[in-house]
């Protein structure tokens, strides 16, 4: 049966949770603060790094390798997939557009519009500052829906499909609406209360690289986003939670026929 890990393994820090593994693929839940791969900074202290010496189980010379299939930034936390084989890091990239991406944020001040899809063409300077910009030619379409699920007299919680997967995206179409993600220093405005970036990965859905069963996962938003909102009083929008602050921590499209890990 394929590993599905609701404890911390004794190998991984106790801030990665580890919800699914099998022959191609590896689920995590990253803890903010961590990036997803290195820079020439930083090498080591990297989920990379540390899921590299997991399936190497602390064997420096083993072969064994993971592949990068897509990224969260060092201050956002939640679900990133990783894959075990350079072809089933293809196969899922190649069918990347495809997958549903959600997330959940806090926001500065309380928006207008309680639902829709913010558009741009984002591109990057010299400094690795991304931004719109109205030149077609030299920036990529971007697209973010969003929607308002809770507010207070101070911050928006908004549910977030990424339509499109650009560096930077959710953080500056948020900024660019006026309400940039709580604790965003780089692209929002100055805290020194709430310096946390408030922005979680919540649900992940993509086929199997080697089934193309559906996969389905989801995270719970961290704490601080709970703490944050009822700090201040909320305003319910909608009746129902957005997907981060249901009870579900983990789940699973059930029926599928579970492969033995070599």
């Amino acid at each position: 049966m394929p590993k599905k890990s609701h404890k911390p393994d004794n190998r991984l820090p106790h801030a990665i949770r580890l919800l699914y593994e099998d022959r191609d693929i590896l689920v995590v839940d990253k803890p903010p603060g961590l990036l997803t791969m290195g820079t020439d900074k930083e090498k080591t202290r990297t989920l990379y790094y540390i899921l590299t010496d997991y399936i190497r189980k602390g064997y420096s010379k083993s072969s064994k390798r993971i592949f990068i299939v897509h990224r969260l930034d060092r201050e956002a936390s939640g679900l990133l997939v990783f894959t075990k084989t350079e072809e089933a890091k293809y196969a899922l990239q190649d069918h990347w557009e495809e997958a549903e991406k959600k997330y959940v944020a806090i926001v500065h001040g309380r928006l207008a519009k309680k639902e829709g899809v913010i558009t741009s063409y984002l591109t990057e300077n010299a400094a690795h500052n991304v931004y719109s910009t109205s030149d077609r030619a030299k920036g990529k379409l971007s697209s973010t829906e969003y929607k308002v699920v809770q507010e207070t007299k101070d911050f928006s919680l908004l549910e977030i499909k990424l339509l499109t997967g650009r560096k930077h995206q959710i953080r500056v179409h948020l900024a660019d609406s006026g309400h940039p993600i709580v604790g965003d220093k780089k692209y929002g405005q100055e805290d020194r209360i709430n310096k946390r970036l408030a922005l979680h990965a919540v649900s992940l859905a993509f086929k199997h690289p080697y089934s193309g069963e559906p996969q389905i996962f989801e995270s719970r938003a961290p704490g601080y986003f709970v703490q944050l909102m009822r700090e201040h009083e909320t305003q319910p929008i909608v009746s129902s939670k957005p997907e981060g602050f249901r009870r579900t921590a983990f789940k699973r499209k059930q029926g599928r026929e579970e492969r033995r890990q070599p």
